[in-house]
């Protein structure tokens, strides 16, 4: 006979108000367009720039998946002002880039101090960021909509919850008309410990986003996607969109791909076999090296996004008198 195994119950788990925390990354420390930064240089931030522009101006498309470090090392301005320039077209994170920009949004403030709130079980237990973000997410996915427009929504009708809506990454994409969307692996994100979290909602709001995300890929062709610091989640991503894509008749060969990392590679396009460490790095298979193995080229940035992201900004950007 069929027993169905005992469950924790998540509804006695204790929040606290993020009020109260202690946040290392802030609005007044985030990085802007002025700032003075170390120049990245090398031949592959030349051929991305390159392959950005010829993008631009011959109206293909560029998409990026970034990790949450993007967010947490303060430059949301830099993603922001590459979306407005219409340098890339759509972004897309997981589930922890969509928290620190929600949290940055209403806080002005995110990323706690990790080590020393798992020893008492605080860490993540923010009563505001997991009430407001899966009513927002509950909320929009009975609208059908996805798990990015469904915080645009919920913010965009509650301007005074959220003073800092400027600096916003998903708000300010949605917008200009573009995308954010996000793809969630269910346990991984401190909303998913809140008593009210979803996870019909959350699965679904980010599958919903995976269409999204995919759709925007069949652009590419004669285009770019990067993918900056997501090591696992923006590579699986990618490469089951593309997979869609292909398998619909969209063949998308003649495209620019390129992973940002600190990982060394060393040549990142010899062979690697099972007993290779740099076999199991996703984004060489999945970003750099599958992808263009019939055309295209996979470039790795290595380097730490705090150069190459103002690096390739700057590059790319017209300048404003």
């Amino acid at each position: 006979m069929f027993k169905v195994p005992e469950r924790l119950d998540f509804n006695k788990t204790k929040c606290f108000s993020v009020k109260e925390r202690h946040n290392l990354v802030r609005i007044d420390n985030m990085a802007r367009l002025d700032d003075p930064y170390v120049e990245f240089k090398g031949k592959e931030m030349d051929l991305l720039a390159a392959a950005l522009l010829k993008a631009k101006e011959t109206g293909a498309k560029a998409t990026c998946f970034f990790g949450a470090h993007v967010i947490k090392c303060g430059l949301s301005r830099y993603i922001i002002a590459m979306l407005e320039q219409g340098i890339i077209d759509s972004v897309a994170s997981n589930g922890a880039g969509s928290i620190h920009d929600f949290e940055l949004a209403y806080l002005g403030g995110t990323s706690e101090d990790v080590p020393t709130a798992i020893e008492d079980g605080s860490f993540g237990m923010w009563e505001e960021t997991g009430a407001w973000m899966n009513e927002a997410i509950k909320e929009g996915y009975k609208k059908g909509m996805g798990y990015g427009q469904a915080l645009f929504e919920y913010a965009r009708k509650s301007p005074s919850k959220f003073p800092y809506l400027q600096d916003c990454v998903f708000y300010r994409a949605y917008e200009m008309g573009k995308s954010a969307t996000y793809h969630v692996t269910i346990g991984t994100d401190i909303i998913h410990q809140h008593p009210s979290a979803d996870f019909a909602a959350l699965g679904g709001a980010s599958g919903a986003d995976f269409a999204v995300f995919t759709k925007n890929l069949s652009g590419i062709e004669n285009g770019v996607h990067m993918n900056i610091g997501s090591s696992v989640t923006g590579p699986e991503v990618f490469l089951k969109a593309l997979s869609i894509n292909r398998n619909q008749g969209n063949t998308l060969f003649k495209i620019t791909t390129a992973n940002f990392d600190i990982v060394p590679l060393g040549d990142y396009r010899s062979k690697v076999t099972y007993d290779d460490f740099e076999y199991y790095y996703r984004p060489r298979k999945n970003v750099i090296n599958r992808p263009t193995s019939r055309g295209g080229l996979g470039l790795y940035l290595e380097g730490k996004h705090e150069t190459t992201i103002p690096t390739l900004y700057n590059r790319t950007a017209v300048k404003r008198a």
